[in-house]
């Protein structure tokens, strides 16, 4: 029984003829003649010339390792995937995703007569990692493991760049992309660090050999750097909103920023029920929902979370991160009508972990802001 015939929408139209089109599983370009291709894809990738498509692929979710796909392979079913979209294998290059196609997000910018585009699907919820976190799996055999989650950016250039300078823009470009993730303050999920991105991220640049201008320079102090950054932080931020429900509003709760950190809305009644006073756990829980909104409270948390990331990046000594976040924590009542009292100022003359000593005082004022 053959496949049936994927319904297949245009998408977008560059300035310079690439046409994107987007089907339900799949985001394709259609490359003109002369079209320089540098991608991170499992057939076709590196440098290429003469390619004559590129695509960016939702396989299916049962695939949870590269054996289990169609063709026994990702060099395989990448090929399997080419052929349906219409390409040649030995003519295509493409990525792969667990993001869904209709959460892709397209941004261009131009100046000049020359325009970038950037076309992003992402997602991190599962799979962000900061650089350096600790690893997996050790691939072996040829087997990779198919982890959700990854942030796939196909960048067009409406110029000619040497592959020397298509390099720079994949420089350029990921950098954009960690930017984006550091502006979110989105969580590895493999360490307590902020996310550079995931760890299936895959870009394919590609650059135009027959245009009238030809650019060397892709990084930041150019202006072509300059329009890179733009599209791809705009597109990658654009697309975690769409798919992973990651934004500025979702990132505006005190819990949310502390789950980096490993602390949980258990952890904080614990401690609330070594204070003074009554426990009644459906009224904290209730009462921690709203001072985990609020902004005075939260600009206060971000303040200190800011302490703990330096202390771990080695930039403040212990003591005197420990110290400074005392007089911060000391203050955060204030902001939302409390007045501190004998308990908190015994609580936070503890030698405890700055981590501890926040758990501690956000305990103690959500227990103090439950209403009698």
């Amino acid at each position: 029984m053959s496949e049936p015939e994927p319904s297949i929408k245009l998408f977008h139209t560059t300035s310079n003829h690439e046409e994107i089109y987007r089907t339900e599983d799949s985001i394709f370009i259609k490359l003109p003649p002369g079209r320089a291709v540098l991608s991170t894809s499992w057939i076709n990738g590196g440098y290429q010339e003469g390619l004559r498509g590129v695509f960016n692929h939702q396989p299916p979710h049962h695939a949870t390792c590269s054996h289990s796909l169609e063709g026994g392979s990702v060099e395989a079913y990448m090929a399997i995937v080419a052929g349906r979209l219409g390409f040649s294998p030995k003519k295509s290059a493409g990525l792969l995703t667990a993001a869904k196609m209709k959460h892709a997000a397209v941004v261009t910018r131009s100046f000049r007569g020359v325009e970038v585009t950037a076309v992003v699907t992402g997602g991190i919820e599962v799979n962000g990692g900061r650089a350096g976190d600790p690893a997996s799996y050790f691939q072996e055999n040829g087997n990779i493991e198919m982890i959700s989650g990854t942030i796939n950016t196909l960048l067009l250039i409406g110029a000619h760049l040497p592959a020397y300078a298509m390099t720079k823009a994949v420089m350029t470009a990921t950098e954009a992309k960690a930017a984006a993730l550091q502006e979110l303050m989105a969580q590895s999920k493999y360490s307590s660090g902020i996310a550079t991105g995931s760890g299936t991220d895959g870009i394919a640049v590609i650059a135009d050999t027959t245009h009238e201008k030809r650019l060397t320079d892709a990084g930041k102090h150019s202006k072509l750097g300059e329009l890179i950054g733009i599209v791809v932080k705009e597109a990658t931020t654009t697309a975690l909103r769409r798919q992973s429900e990651l934004s500025a509003e979702s990132q505006a709760d005190c819990m949310v920023r502390l789950n980096r950190f490993g602390v949980k809305e258990d952890d904080l009644w614990v401690f609330a029920t070594r204070l003074d006073g009554e426990n009644r756990k459906p009224a904290f829980f209730r009462s921690l929902q709203q001072v985990a909104r609020d902004p005075a409270i939260l600009a206060g948390v971000t303040a200190i979370i800011h302490i703990m990331d330096e202390i771990s990046w080695g930039l403040l000594p212990e003591t005197a991160g420990r110290n400074t976040a005392r007089i911060y924590l000391k203050g955060i009542p204030e902001m939302c009508g409390l007045i501190p009292d004998e308990e908190l100022h015994s609580l936070l003359q503890n030698e405890d972990s700055v981590k501890e000593l926040l758990q501690k005082t956000l305990a103690w004022i959500i227990k103090r802001r439950i209403p009698v």
